[in-house]
């Protein structure tokens, strides 16, 4: 027991609980209210946002073909705090089973618009503008073509392949060294 009272002796009389004092801690405390309270908020909102948006760029990227859907999903789990969030994140990474069947594709309009803009210009190579015909025919099949892809199989038809560069030449191989003592 007197060893504690010792100890407790042999401690200062007053503690700080901060390296600040006076002036210098009011002020950071200021600063760090604010900080708390306007921009930490501002941070995390953006990061909701950000985050919230991920499902609707993945189904753009992957040229998913219900990409407006995807997006109003995102949008709605905006409204009721991210709950929906999962599954448009899911759905973004799935394809529907039906839709290729139903319509003759799996990807987006937006897909077939911006390869035929890049065929028109000569970027696509003859296996590419190939594949890219055939699949606006097994569109065609299923039914007709959306407005906005009526006119694209006359355009590919026009379309001329990118012709594939010649391979680099090589410097001719040496011929072996014949002769020679034995």
């Amino acid at each position: 027991m007197r060893w504690l009272l010792l100890l407790a002796a042999a401690l200062p009389a007053t503690t700080r609980a901060s390296f600040l004092s006076g002036e210098t801690l009011d002020a950071a405390a200021t600063v760090l209210a604010w900080i708390v309270i306007f921009v930490a908020p501002v941070i995390a909102i953006g990061l909701f946002l950000v985050v919230h948006v991920l499902p609707e760029k993945i189904a753009e990227r992957n040229h998913h073909p219900q990409q407006g859907a995807i997006k109003t999903l995102c949008f709605l789990s905006l409204v009721f705090g991210g709950l929906l969030w999962p599954l448009a994140w899911l759905w973004a990474y799935t394809r529907p089973i039906g839709y290729r069947a139903a319509y003759g594709t799996d990807k987006h309009e937006r897909y077939f618009i911006e390869m035929g803009e890049r065929a028109a210009r000569g970027e696509l190579d003859a296996l590419e503008l190939e594949h890219l015909r055939d699949e606006l025919a097994a569109m065609a099949e299923t039914g007709p073509l959306p407005k906005v892809l009526r006119d694209l199989p006359a355009k590919l038809a026009q379309a001329i392949p990118k012709v594939a560069s010649p391979p680099p030449a090589q410097p001719p191989a040496a011929a072996p060294a014949t002769g020679g003592a034995r």
